[in-house]
């Protein structure tokens, strides 16, 4: 990852290092606009903004260049333009703040949008009100980095993306701060790309959402009070690490869904507090592992349609249901996880009870049939069907057990 991202900046630096020159844009310059700066560079030179607010409608960048910001200047669409259109190759955009730009639900404009190109980097930006924040179409080998993007939606229909990657391959989207969108990360069509140390919190919709796109990962970021939390949808080798899912509440809330996707890892993350830590449809061959689900009201929702997962070395702590499921066979295998629930013993002391636990429980299977049977939660005659559905299994699946449950939650 560091050598890609070595080359990537230097296929970003090495047009400007040849040749350039440097265009001062400002009011004690000769060029007063943004504009009339452009109209002066050539491919390879810096063109740097001073303190102020311009109003130029659609600025277009069609040439490799570096465009810096010196003190936030303001770009300002006035609610009706998009506000930056990046179309050349080798573009560095830092340093500004970009507001206000216009809506349209047909042309998506945005406050930074990237047409067809390569090699470009939108860092240290401040983007606020703005339609979509930054949009990328067909782009390859872009850096999206520490730009705070913040917006106002109210309904999802009235707003766009806070980053939005349509058919783009090789991007890394890398510390962004993102707010007040329909979707905080969009990824549709995108390949081989690194989403990491993001923070993407009270979206309309997703903190991040993903749609066709394969051989992604994302590390290390917050998804935090989203209207739905995070959705993973018809994808294959997505790798999930070290992630934290936090708040995500509501009727068809989640931290994370995932649903028609194969072979993918989540691993090392932290689901804290949703309506529903994960839930999985039609999902095959995922690792979920070293995981903690803690104080969601279900730990996991396995539908099934999923098969061949491996939930293993995971911490369920004070979760309402620790597994909720919605058919009788299970084809998905549980191992040596550790759950607060669990009342066996161990004799040998090996950290391993003696005897299997099962996870679902009947008043679960009810409630996944029968919401409205949710008023009888922790009454006696709940918890003595589940006591004795535990002693001697009758209407929950035979195979749905952890053969080597610990005695003590994992240090995750």
């Amino acid at each position: 990852m560091r050598k890609a991202r070595l080359y990537s900046l230097l296929l970003v630096w090495l047009p400007f290092a040849m040749n350039s020159k440097i265009i001062h844009v400002g009011k004690s310059y000769p060029a007063k606009t943004f504009k009339q700066g452009l109209g002066l560079t050539r491919n390879g030179d810096t063109l740097i903004v001073h303190e102020g607010i311009y109003k130029e409608g659609n600025i277009i960048v069609d040439k490799s260049i570096a465009v810096i910001g010196r003190n936030y200047p303001v770009l300002d669409g006035q609610k009706k333009y998009e506000v930056v259109s990046i179309k050349a190759n080798n573009v560095l955009f830092k340093g500004f703040k970009v507001q206000h730009s216009g809506f349209g639900t047909l042309e998506d404009p945005g406050a930074i949008k990237v047409y067809d190109r390569r090699n470009v980097t939108i860092c240290d930006n401040i983007l606020e009100d703005n339609f979509f924040g930054i949009y990328i179409q067909y782009g390859k080998r872009c850096i999206v980095k520490n730009n705070t993007i913040n917006a106002y939606g109210i309904e999802e229909q009235q707003i766009g993306n806070g980053i939005h990657c349509w058919k783009s391959d090789s991007l890394q989207i890398i510390g962004n701060k993102v707010s007040g969108h329909r979707d905080g990360i969009y990824f549709e069509f995108v390949t081989n790309s690194t989403i990491l140390k993001n923070r993407s919190e009270k979206n309309i919709r997703y903190g991040l959402h993903f749609m066709f796109s394969n051989n992604d990962a994302y590390i290390s970021n917050v998804f935090k009070n989203n209207g739905a939390g995070v959705a993973v949808m018809f994808s294959n080798h997505v790798k999930m690490y070290s992630n934290v899912f936090e708040e995500n509440w509501g009727d068809a809330a989640y931290g994370l869904m995932l649903k028609e996707i194969s072979d993918g890892d989540i691993n090392g993350n932290k689901f804290i507090r949703n309506t529903t830590g994960i839930y999985m449809e039609g999902t095959n061959r995922i690792i979920i592992e070293k995981n903690i689900l803690e104080a969601n009201g279900w730990g996991m929702k396995i539908q099934a349609s999923c098969m061949d997962n491996e939930i293993k070395s995971n911490n369920f702590l004070g979760n309402t249901f620790d597994i909720s499921t919605n058919g009788d066979l299970v084809l998905n295998t549980f191992n040596g996880n550790y759950w607060d629930k669990y009342e066996g013993y161990d004799l040998n002391k090996n950290n391993i009870g003696d005897i299997p636990y099962r996870p679902l429980s009947l008043f679960s299977v009810i409630v996944e049939n029968n919401p409205p049977a949710m008023l009888l939660f922790r009454s006696f005659m709940v918890t003595l069907l589940d006591k004795s559905e535990k002693m001697i299994p009758s209407l929950t699946p035979d195979n749905f057990i952890d053969n080597s449950p610990l005695m003590h939650s994992l240090h995750l």
